[in-house]
């Protein structure tokens, strides 16, 4: 079942370009929307589907993991702050020894946010440029959307699951320990927090084909939307009280 939380539905105008399939579509404008959900719900396989689609994916958690690459300032500052301890022999990064450090403490947990996210930001932003005067329909995928107020997007898209659900995804799929897993799951927005934020709710307790066929409805409701007269600034995607 396809769940809708302040859908705006329009008439689309379909325009055929020699050489090319028809699309739908208003305007000639780049128009970006949301992606976003808790850990387990599927996120990631709601991206790649929409990316068959047709949609330029921009993934957050994608550019952490390469301005975190071995040389880089952002592993460099790392170090600095956490210790060389944090580093796998080969000199990458030990992601599970960081989430060790950090996860349950605020303050640690902050200083790695403020090491990371503006690189993070300015990466996206860069990107997101490279894309404005386009006609892509850009998804970005963003695990912490909702909690960072972000309002300049054509719609945001959750896909959502129970905890219950995303628990067992996490421990049978994952290997997660059940706590590890809990508390994960706990320290992201709550899922009422997510849903009262969405403009699309794909629900992701079913199988993959039930699934495809709510992106396959969802990608029709995005190409819907009137796109945005071209040129308009990029605005960088901050959270609450950054700057």
């Amino acid at each position: 079942m396809v769940l809708l939380a302040r859908v705006r539905w329009f008439r689309p105008v379909l325009l055929r370009n020699p050489g090319a399939p028809a699309r739908l579509r208003y305007g000639h404008g780049v128009i970006e929307f949301g992606l976003t959900g808790g850990i387990g719900s599927g996120k990631s396989t709601v991206a790649q589907l929409l990316v068959a689609q047709g949609a330029v994916l921009i993934d957050a958690d994608v550019i952490v993991r390469e301005v975190q690459m071995p040389g880089s300032p952002v592993l460099d500052r790392m170090v600095e702050a956490f210790g060389a301890d944090i580093l796998l022999a080969d000199g990458s990064l030990d992601r599970a020894r960081v989430a060790g450090i950090v996860f349950g403490d605020p303050d640690k947990l902050a200083a790695l946010n403020g090491i990371v996210h503006p690189a993070v930001i300015d990466e996206m932003t860069r990107r997101r440029t490279a894309h404005a005067d386009t006609d892509a329909t850009v998804l970005l995928d963003i695990p912490l959307l909702v909690e960072s107020g972000y309002e300049n997007l054509a719609g945001i898209i959750v896909v959502d699951v129970g905890p219950e659900t995303a628990l067992e995804r996490l421990v049978t799929h994952r290997g997660f320990a059940v706590d590890d897993a809990r508390a994960r799951i706990g320290r992201q927005a709550s899922r009422d927090d997510r849903l009262a934020r969405a403009d699309f709710v794909i629900d992701n307790r079913g199988d993959l084909v039930a699934l495809a066929a709510q992106v396959d409805a969802c990608w029709a409701w995005m190409l819907s939307l009137p796109r945005p007269v071209p040129g308009g600034p990029v605005v960088p995607i901050r959270g609450r009280g950054e700057n």
